[in-house]
């Protein structure tokens, strides 16, 4: 047999911009507006990375998460968080089962057990139930009694939680929220939007959307994807920009910025330069090039960085947000040449 056709790089830039456009009009045929959103879950997901959802109820964070999985060909579940909710029903747990007459304890797997993983409000969960998320966020694993059980890729985590009702929620830890590769906020509709959703929802027509994969081979073509996006590349004067808004933003380091020093108790980890990193470089792929630019990391630098700065007291006090932390560290940055 002679060897497979080789594929040039223009022409694997080329299918993966074509892949994600069709993902991208997949999910917009039933999720309305929200176009940024969509963009940022399939980047996300094309990094190899979780993403942390806030915006109010009935704005379609659900249906867009489930939308996304019915387009990808991958499998999903949906854990509802609650206070009462355990580690175990995420994971699994042993159960005692009987066969051939004899008992013995097999493994239940959770509903952690899936490609695409929506954790609705997880702020709801007690802090205990909350790290069981960590280890299979971080190592694609979960252990139970001692025995490890491996995540298939592709693993995603996409959890959402309501800003508006803080009442019996377990704010996030700095820890747990460092794992995200992005937090995305979703306003409300715009007018025009809003007509346009009331005739999808009222109306007699039902709109469904269509895998762009085949189911079986779903997760080795998203797993290829991902390698290339990996491939791209990041010119030094890029790299030492990064390194600069992550030092720009960091209290009490050299190059902070006066804001940051003034409303900030702890910058963007090491996590956060990554995250630039990986996004620009989807980005870059989307506008057909394989190295990325300043305009790139520019695109990421809200989502990616925005859940990782820890305001103090002042900030709060003063209603300072974050995002303008960030755009001021933007405009005062120079890039390098």
């Amino acid at each position: 047999m002679g060897a497979a056709p080789q594929i040039s790089p223009n022409e694997r830039v080329a299918e993966f911009r074509k892949t994600f456009a069709r993902a991208e009009a997949e999910v917009a045929r039933v999720i309305v507006g929200h176009r940024d959103p969509i963009r940022k879950v399939l980047t996300a997901l094309f990094c190899g990375g979780h993403i942390l959802i806030e915006g109010v109820p009935g704005l379609g964070k659900t249906l867009m998460v489930k939308a996304t999985a019915e387009t990808l060909g991958l499998s999903f579940k949906r854990i509802q968080f609650t206070p009462d909710l355990m580690p175990s029903d995420i994971v699994g747990t042993q159960v005692l089962a009987e066969s051939d007459g004899r008992r013995e304890f097999s493994f239940k797997a959770g509903p952690i057990f899936a490609h695409i993983v929506l954790g609705d409000e997880i702020n709801r969960a007690t802090p205990k139930t909350q790290s069981a998320v960590l280890e299979a966020m971080e190592e694609r694993q979960v252990t139970v009694f001692g025995t490890t059980y491996k995540l298939e890729a592709p693993f995603f985590v996409l959890a959402t939680q309501n800003p508006i009702e803080l009442e019996g929620t377990y704010p996030l830890p700095e820890a747990q929220m460092d794992r995200f590769l992005f937090k995305v906020v979703m306003g409300a509709p715009q007018p025009d939007e809003l007509r346009e959703i009331l005739n999808r929802t009222t109306g007699a027509t039902s709109y469904k959307v269509q895998s762009i994969f085949d189911p079986a081979r779903a997760p080795a073509q998203i797993e290829a994807e991902k390698a290339l996006v990996r491939e791209v590349m990041v010119g030094e004067p890029v790299e030492r920009y990064i390194i600069s808004i992550i030092g720009a933003c960091t209290p009490g380091g050299p190059n902070a910025i006066p804001e940051v020093s003034q409303y900030l108790r702890f910058g963007p980890s090491p996590r956060g330069a990554q995250s630039l990193i990986m996004c620009a470089k989807v980005n870059a792929l989307l506008a057909g090039r394989v190295t990325i630019s300043y305009e790139d990391v520019e695109d990421a630098i809200i989502p990616a960085l925005r859940h990782r700065l820890l305001r103090n007291f002042q900030a709060e006090a003063e209603n300072v947000s974050p995002e303008s932390i960030l755009e001021q560290a933007v405009k005062r940055l120079k890039r390098p040449r």
